[in-house]
């Protein structure tokens, strides 16, 4: 049972969730519980900072293909994309599966095409949750933090000449299948790294987390340009967002051994 606080009804109206849906109005999956549903409109709370606006600019025109499609924001009835707290999305039906690892990694190549000549955001430079600067620890651009296991991946690091754009971080969780629908891509986390990299975070979470081999995990990062220096970026993203979470223990060391191992062998 949630204890989130629902959209207001004045929240919903602004963003043109009719009466008659209002009482429809129910929490999803994901999301920490905080996010909501009324009729084909998805409600979360919002910082409405710089990195939210900058999402729904791109977002609201990006061309769609056959082979990903992304929730398109809904404007207030001001025109802005936040109000009160809030934002607002179309909702698209569909469940993600983490076995469909090349899945994902097909929707999310395309994805990246769509979005490959996107200037680097300037709010990538403000953010200092967890994830950014774990971002950063695994790209050498602050401090490595204490731990055996990030120390023995660090010191693998190798110089990667794949060039940098806009990329999604977390794809494998966030491409919905429906279908004869295409993939629908959201809850977009954008860094500014190879794509190769957003591929080896998919790549890393279905290893440690959805039963891909590790095996599996390199030979397919070894299809890609840098693939085993961007799987070893991925692992040390991962393993210092939860250090930095204050979630890692041995058993969270365990699950990601077998993975180290291979990137490391």
């Amino acid at each position: 049972m949630t204890t989130a606080t629902p959209p207001s009804s004045a929240v919903l109206v602004e963003f043109g969730v009719s009466a008659e849906h209002h009482e429809q109005l129910h929490t999803l999956p994901g999301g920490r519980g905080l996010t909501w549903r009324a009729a084909d409109t998805v409600l979360r709370p919002s910082a409405g900072d710089g990195e939210t606006l900058w999402k729904a600019d791109v977002l609201a025109h990006l061309p769609h293909t056959w082979a990903f499609r992304t929730p398109r924001p809904i404007p207030s009835a001001s025109g802005a994309w936040t109000i009160d707290g809030w934002e607002a999305w179309q909702w698209l039906p569909g469940h993600a599966d983490e076995t469909r690892v090349t899945d994902v990694l097909t929707a999310g190549a395309a994805f990246h095409r769509a979005v490959a000549d996107l200037d680097r955001p300037d709010f990538l430079d403000l953010a200092h949750d967890p994830w950014a600067r774990s971002d950063r620890i695994a790209w050498e651009e602050e401090e490595l933090l204490p731990g055996t296991t990030l120390q023995r991946l660090a010191g693998a690091f190798r110089p990667v000449t794949a060039p940098a754009q806009v990329i999604h971080g977390d794809l494998l969780g966030n491409v919905m299948f429906e279908p004869c629908q295409p993939p629908a891509i959201i809850d977009w986390a954008p860094y500014w790294r190879p794509v190769g990299f957003a591929d080896a975070i998919v790549l890393a979470d279905a290893a440690c987390w959805h039963g891909l081999a590790p095996a599996e995990m390199l030979r397919l990062a070894g299809e890609r340009a840098d693939g085993r220096q961007h799987i070893i970026r991925a692992l040390v993203f991962r393993i210092a967002t939860f250090e930095l979470l204050g979630v890692w223990d041995a058993e969270m060391e365990s699950r990601h051994a077998a993975a180290v191992a291979a990137a490391l062998s």
